[in-house]
């Protein structure tokens, strides 16, 4: 079976998972999501794990994407409307000389125009990558989860309906080759191609046709589709191309590397709920998480009173706010565009409200310590 059908034949087998002995602590989780889950299934196994419905995320993965998902628990759930429009990081591989339904090797060869290492000598395939550099214009994929008239745009293509999506402001930070070329061949005679070679000549070689894989490192602004990107490559360069791995390695200042499987987490809510005194799912705090992504305001013990009722500020404190822990800049929350949102912090150190400048004044937005 071929890599661009074998995904649709395996069965999806929901993780199974511990239920964790007490409820985990309100914060984030950082899971590394493994090949074939969908986002929903990392969602209810956490629930499991950390003993708790609510568990929400900061953004999905596809199911043939790996790597890290930002999950937030309890409390923390409130938190996530204002890290989904964090920056992301992708490792992912991109295949020259065929395309698909669904821009990914998940979906059926609908083209076939084959390419060589030789026909990207020079800086033709540079220029190509610097040309989705920068602030685009990207048409996402047909088979996004975009809503068309209340329906999801894949569900339409499911259907068998046309779907052409509106170009969107998107920004690429970043997009570099990772690794050298290399060159491969794909057999004619596998049924999942061979439908779509009728009239392929470019690189055709008896039985087989040669395609190139490229390793790719892409930074982005949210609501990037690295599968456009793909597609959009493989246009410019007149051989066609569609995603056949992507792995995200990076969400705002969170790492990959600093995110755990599940059968990791299961490992430690079943030595937790054998001991003398479980503690439930380990999660990073909401402070940790603010200093990360939000400029940091010390309070005042009135201004702290304050804000756990709700009250605004004079907009001038903000002007004392720190910058984030470590080398990302503040994460800008999607709907506030050209605002950041600033994390207060009580003298004892617990986060009180997150904030934004309006006006004169500067208005909480999201209140964690209630009075």
């Amino acid at each position: 079976m071929s890599e661009y059908s074998r995904h649709h034949s395996a069965h999806r087998r929901r993780p199974d998972v511990p239920r964790g002995a007490v409820p985990a602590s309100d914060g984030i989780l950082l899971v590394d999501k493994s090949q074939g889950l969908t986002s929903h299934d990392v969602v209810g196994a956490t629930r499991r794990l950390a003993a708790t419905r609510k568990v929400g995320h900061a953004g999905t993965l596809d199911p043939m994407a790996t790597g890290l998902l930002l999950l937030g628990i309890g409390r923390a759930t409130r938190f996530l409307t204002y890290l989904v429009g964090a920056d992301k990081t992708y490792a992912a591989t991109i295949r020259l000389g065929l395309e698909t339904t669904t821009e990914d090797a998940e979906g059926e060869v609908t083209a076939v125009h084959g390419c060589r290492i030789d026909d990207l000598s020079g800086d033709r395939l540079q220029k190509a990558l610097a040309g989705l550099t920068g602030q685009i214009q990207q048409v996402p994929s047909a088979v996004s989860a975009i809503k068309v008239d209340g329906v999801r745009a894949y569900k339409r293509v499911r259907d068998g309906q046309d779907v052409e999506l509106e170009a969107r402001p998107v920004t690429i930070h970043a997009l570099s080759l990772a690794s050298e070329l290399r060159q491969s061949g794909i057999d004619l005679a596998d049924p999942a191609v061979g439908d779509a070679v009728a009239g392929a000549e470019t690189g055709r070689s008896g039985n087989r046709i040669e395609v190139v894989d490229l390793d790719v490192v892409v930074s982005c602004s949210s609501g990037t589709y690295v599968r456009a990107l793909a597609r959009d490559l493989g246009r410019a360069l007149g051989y066609g191309a569609h995603l056949t791995a992507l792995r995200r390695t990076g969400v705002g200042p969170f790492d990959v590397g600093q995110a755990h499987a599940l059968g990791e987490l299961s490992d430690e809510v079943e030595a937790d709920a054998s001991s003398a005194d479980p503690r439930g799912l380990s999660t990073m705090p909401l402070e940790e998480v603010a200093r990360r992504c939000f400029k940091r305001l010390a309070l005042t013990e009135s201004e702290a009173r304050g804000l756990r009722h709700g009250q605004s500020l004079d907009a001038a404190v903000l002007e004392r706010a720190e910058a984030p822990v470590g080398r990302s800049g503040p994460v800008r929350p999607k709907e506030a565009l050209g605002q950041h949102v600033v994390a207060g912090f009580a003298p004892d150190g617990r986060i009180v409200a997150l904030l934004r400048p309006q006006g004169s004044r500067a208005r909480p937005v999201l209140v964690l310590d209630p009075a």
